[in-house]
């Protein structure tokens, strides 16, 4: 249901305001219509131009306020009165990509020659040929997430497997405002490829991110490098994502009601905490607020699990081209068993959770009411694309689609081009304006011995290609060794990184948050180039057998994840023969301070020196790393973690005549670690060491 403006809602019967991303889905959706005989083709041919003529007339500029978009692209969400900025929400790259799908597939589909259909394609031709996506483009080859006017770009940028592909095929394809074609290569350098329930792929969690682009693309037996290398294409990839998802709610390790083998599907949604803000706000039910979410990215990976017992029919609506034999009985289940409170007019709601009872007030579970534009437009757009490929079909025969493909780097199947070079495009400058985030800047991974012993961690490499991590000069050999111009070898150091107790957990970001970002601070890491290891250890567990209190102890035995950390280096350290062996470090804060102490106490052979902050180490076995240059750092008001720690091992350090430094800083207290690892001098010191 459009509003006045031919938008579509973001939401309904909930009306808040338009979503451009459900206008986009909307527009491919009228093309359905006439195929299937809902609406005459010039029915639709009059909404789709309403829609176009909006969008291409509606005020751009920088003000905060009064208008739709800038340098082409639009936010996130329009009023439903004026189709103008909604409160402060940001200029969404991605959102603006969806649009603009659905803008192209209108435009290669209204191919009469009328006045309404050449309309369109005007119309559509501008709205595409308007957006200055190198505008977006940061130093790293990589695109933005948004903008605000008042707070400009968000450090954020779209990289690795998400559903943002069909925004770097767009921006590729522009003849206008193109970004390079090294761009794809850059989004592709942090897929993190892993098996997960039994199915190998490029891991991402929500189902939408394996369906989005696929809505428009039809990726059968077209490949880019990264999947010609791995056999297989990016169909086939979504297709073992959606198995492995099934697969997870058919396992159903948390116990939730309803999950099998035809109830299941997890992906991005609302959730019952939507119910519990309108019927419980004075936290009458605080463990349902506390055991379930609202709008969530639902999902489970190697590295991600967001699951609270709800789920989203999309999740297998939007997957059906991929594994029909397992998503339409799973449609047709959820269809006929929950139907008097799951399905209405428009069909199916967005989501539902049998295992919420609000306090016993749901019985029957939590339902949602609401229809989500952006999940609908997936159900019907992919159940079309099964039934007759006409989407898909469509914009095989859209130049810009099609030179986005071929311009990253896609062959063979449909498009063709075996050993094809596009014609080439004027060299796009980054917008220094654009940041980067440090997160961005490191591979993720898991080291996994088995099914229940698993490490998350993130690595930087340095000169892996983007402009963060270049170090002028070097580059990787096919051996995986690093090479001047001259072709002589070079060595550079690792830095083993540990974080504190508030960041465990299975994200495989969290262990980023304090302190590791110094490493890889522009003017650091042109001075200091090296390798950073950052793993995440899970919750309940120490990197140490080191406690909060002022017992420190060293047991003979590592604790898990240090045991799992102790051979994850090592499988660093045999993959990357860049590493000098001379020039392995440590460094740690809080339970990795300790975490560090412990790891130097096990390995005193592998390390040139250690920076443990706010630690400290069982000053019994002190004798064990007498050899290793350690700096040791704590805050006198430190009650988070007493500084006793770090003078009993100093003391016995200095007994031994070991080269061990102490600080401690009389006014600071726990959280020291900006004003250590930020201090220039401390980051000198620690690269001088070798062994």
């Amino acid at each position: 249901m459009a509003d006045q403006n031919a938008q579509v809602p973001d939401r309904w019967p909930t009306l808040a305001f338009s979503s451009i991303a459900a206008t986009g889905f909307g527009l491919s959706a009228y093309i359905v219509g006439v195929e299937r005989h809902w609406v005459t083709r010039e029915q639709a041919a009059e909404r789709v131009l309403k829609t176009l003529k909006v969008l291409a007339e509606l005020p751009q500029g920088d003000a905060p306020a009064g208008m739709a978009g800038y340098k082409g692209f639009f936010y996130h969400f329009l009023d439903h009165q004026k189709s103008q900025r909604y409160k402060d929400v940001e200029l969404s790259s991605i959102d603006s990509g969806l649009l603009l799908a659905g803008v192209l597939s209108c435009q290669t589909y209204f191919d009469r020659n009328n006045p309404t259909e050449k309309a369109i394609r005007d119309a559509a031709d501008f709205l595409y040929r308007r957006v200055e996506w190198d505008w977006m483009l940061n130093a790293n080859n990589r695109l933005s997430m948004g903008w605000k006017p008042e707070s400009k770009f968000i450090q954020a940028e779209w990289f690795g497997y998400t559903e943002a592909m069909i925004l770097y095929v767009l921006a590729l394809g522009s003849p206008t405002h193109t970004i390079p074609a090294e761009s794809w290569d850059a989004w592709c350098q942090s897929y993190y490829w892993n098996e997960y329930m039994g199915q190998e792929h490029v891991n991402f969690g929500p189902l939408f991110g394996h369906q989005y682009s696929h809505v428009w693309i039809d990726f059968r037996e077209i490949q880019d490098d990264y999947m010609r290398k791995k056999g297989l294409d990016y169909f086939e990839n979504s297709r073992r994502a959606t198995l492995a998802n099934q697969a997870y709610c058919v396992t159903n390790p948390r116990q939730y009601k309803a999950y099998s083998e035809k109830v299941w599907g997890l992906t991005a949604c609302d959730g019952p905490v939507d119910w519990l803000a309108k019927h419980d706000p004075r936290h009458r039910c605080p463990e349902d607020w506390k055991n379930f979410r609202g709008y969530s990215a639902r999902g489970v990976a190697a590295d991600y699990l967001e699951d609270d017992g709800t789920i989203a029919p999309t999740a297998a609506g939007g997957s059906v081209p991929f594994a029909p034999e397992i998503c339409l009985p799973a449609l047709e289940t959820m269809w006929n068993t929950y139907y008097d409170s799951l399905v209405g007019p428009y069909g199916f709601k967005d989501c539902f959770n049998p295992s919420f009872t609000g306090c016993g007030q749901l019985p029957n579970g939590w339902f949602d009411t609401d229809y989500l534009g952006i999940d609908q437009g997936p159900i019907l757009l992919m159940l079309e694309n099964h039934r007759s490929g006409l989407i898909w079909n469509i914009m095989k025969k859209n130049p810009y689609i099609r030179t986005g493909l071929q311009r990253a780097g896609f062959r063979g199947g449909w498009l063709g081009y075996e050993g094809y070079t596009p014609a080439p495009f004027p060299a796009t400058a980054p917008n220094p304006e654009v940041p980067t985030n440090p997160r961005f800047y490191f591979d993720r991974g898991v080291y996994r011995e088995n099914a229940s012993s698993a490490l998350p961690y993130c690595l930087l490499k340095p000169a892996n290609g983007l402009a963060s991590n270049n170090v002028p000069g070097l580059v990787f050999t096919n051996k995986g060794q690093l090479a001047d111009q001259q072709g002589r070898e070079r060595k550079l150091p690792l830095v083993i990184f540990l974080h504190g107790s508030g960041e465990r957990g299975f994200d495989n970001e969290s262990q980023l948050r304090n302190g590791v970002y110094a490493f890889v601070e522009p003017e650091n890491f042109r001075k200091n180039p090296c390798f950073v290891l950052a793993p995440q250890c899970p919750e309940g567990v120490r990197w140490s057998g080191t406690s909060m209190d002022n017992s420190t102890t060293f047991a003979e035995q590592p604790t898990e994840p240090m045991r799992l950390l102790i051979n994850l280096i090592q499988q660093t350290l045999d993959e990357n023969p860049a590493i000098d062996r001379n020039r392995v470090y440590v460094a740690g804060l809080s339970m990795g301070g300790a975490g560090a102490v412990d790891l130097l106490m096990r390995k005193p052979e592998w390390f040139a020196a250690g920076v443990p902050v706010c630690g400290g180490g069982d000053p019994q076995f002190a004798d064990k790393i007498r050899n290793i240059p350690i700096w040791l750092f704590h805050g006198l008001r430190d009650e988070v973690r007493l500084p006793e720690h770090s003078r009993r091992l100093a003391n016995a350090l200095e007994t031994l005549n070991a080269p061990v430094k102490y600080t401690e800083y009389a006014t600071l207290g726990h959280a020291i670690w900006q004003e250590t690892f930020y201090n220039p001098a401390v980051l000198d010191w620690l690269f001088a060491q070798h062994k």
